[in-house]
């Protein structure tokens, strides 16, 4: 039935590009409480679009934080059962001045889709939901038994998926789960993602006096915590941008030897990678190969952002009360969050001047990284599909980014997580002007089509069956 249903697709396809406007238009920020009535009604909407696809059952189930949505469609007793993954959420848009087009406008231009959102994950999201409807609109259903989770903090980190996972298990039992998220890495290369670092949180406070000071009055005698947090920040790495911090990576194990090999088949090319992201070219200029295993396989420590005292126009002659930054650690296999959080935290407080109070605090649990089994069932499918529609076989990559599904999926269903996402690395999410392309949009709605299709000819997938070993 698989023609009947790319048919379908390919005669709506106005359509369907008229439905993504429409999810992109709500600003689903889950990071701002501002936002939290947008967070719901793209809840809403993600559920009617489910319904509308033909889901008998479809709820909207409240995690402690924003909700997350669960359809159901089974009935197919000799049939598997695919539970695809997706997040309604997106990031802050801002700095808003350097959006072309309004970031929920979306704009087409250059067959692509401008919008926060577009790319990561509303329209690799919507792909999966449209295959539903096409199946349904062609008087039949889908080939596999078919469930969706799609949760509303995935770009906050998640603090309350796990919990949702697991009091949900029964309901999300499945033989595969397909994530909708995730990236492809380049444009010019097809790509699957078999392993994805973790993420730790925190923010770090520092403050001196009781409120700011004038710097003529109190200058030399007061505790400025600009000063003393920027020297603590340096501390933590050396020149070359190494983690200094003791016990950091502790646990950590070597990478799968298949993506080293990866690396080294990827020809990366660091002069042009340098270009893109408008840097400077250093002397020497690094290998493409070290860059790749710094992005994909290296713990990272990474400030987000430093703030204190005035930074307005013009000059403010004070010394601040209080400094802080943000920071971010992306963690390899083998770290545990609560381990580096409590390593980073002993190097701040060994590293805090006398005369200053210094405050840590973590933004959730954390997530530990992800790796897919390479013999998993469900990634041979989906290499076949996609060697089949992108005209090459895919190249196993790793990714520097943080989706803590995987291991949440393993830990709790028994069941491998394979990342089917037509969204390109390049795509500018979590930044300005960020897009989709319409191409890949295209693209995502024939293969889903045809890895369901491949799923239900096939027998039970080799990993582990719901409830069973």
């Amino acid at each position: 039935m698989s023609g009947a249903a790319e048919t379908w697709l390919t005669g709506h396809e106005p359509q369907a590009l008229k439905t993504l406007k429409r999810f992109c238009r709500i600003p689903s920020i889950s990071a701002d409480p501002a936002y939290a009535a947008s967070v719901r009604e793209a809840a809403g909407f993600v559920a009617s679009l489910l319904y509308d696809a033909g889901f008998p059952e479809v709820s909207i189930e409240e995690t402690g934080g924003s909700p997350a949505v669960l359809a159901e469609w089974g009935g197919l007793p000799d049939a598997p059962t695919v539970l695809v993954y997706g997040h309604y959420d997106v990031q802050p848009p801002d700095p808003l001045g350097a959006w072309t087009s309004p970031p929920f406008e979306p704009t087409v231009r250059d067959d692509r889709l401008y919008a926060r959102g577009v790319s990561d994950d509303k329209g690799p999201l919507l792909i999966p939901i449209l295959v539903a409807k096409a199946y349904r609109e062609t008087g039949e259903r889908p080939p596999v038994n078919l469930k969706f989770l799609v949760e509303g903090e995935e770009e906050s980190g998640s603090p309350n998926f796990e919990p949702t996972v697991a009091r949900l298990k029964d309901r999300l039992a499945a033989d595969l789960v397909l994530s909708a998220d995730g990236a492809m890495w380049r444009a010019d290369l097809p790509s699957v993602t078999v392993a994805s670092r973790g993420l730790l949180g925190l923010d770090v406070r520092l403050t001196g006096a009781a409120k700011d000071l004038h710097s003529g009055r109190h200058g030399g005698s007061a505790p400025n915590p600009v000063r003393a947090l920027v020297a603590m920040l340096a501390s933590l790495h050396d020149a070359d941008g190494n983690v200094l911090v003791e016990g950091f990576a502790d646990g950590a194990t070597p990478p799968d030897p298949a993506i080293l090999a990866a690396i080294r088949a990827a020809r990366f090319d660091p002069a042009a990678y340098l270009a893109e992201i408008g840097a400077p070219v250093p002397e020497p200029l690094p290998t493409g190969e070290a860059l790749l295993e710094r992005q994909w396989l290296h713990p990272t420590l990474e400030f987000n952002g430093v703030s204190g005292g005035y930074a307005g126009a013009g000059s403010k002659t004070v010394i601040p009360a209080e400094a802080s930054a943000k920071i971010t650690c992306r963690l390899v296999a083998g770290q545990e969050p609560d381990a580096v959080f409590a390593a980073i935290r002993r190097h701040l407080e060994g590293a805090t001047p006398p005369g200053y109070h210094l405050a840590v605090e973590r933004h959730g649990p954390g997530s530990v990284a992800f790796a897919l089994d390479p013999a998993s069932r469900g990634l041979a499918i989906a290499e076949e599909v996609l060697t089949d529609v992108l005209g090459a076989k895919p190249l196993r990559v790793a990714m520097g980014a943080t989706i803590p599904i995987g291991a949440v999926f393993k830990r709790h269903l028994g069941t491998d997580a394979v990342f089917f996402s037509f969204s390109t690395a390049d795509e500018d999410y979590h930044a300005p002007n960020e897009f989709f392309r319409l191409a890949s949009f295209r693209t995502g709605l024939k293969a889903w089509v045809r890895m369901l299709e491949k799923l239900a000819a096939e027998a039970r997938p080799t990993a582990r069956r719901p409830g069973g070993s």
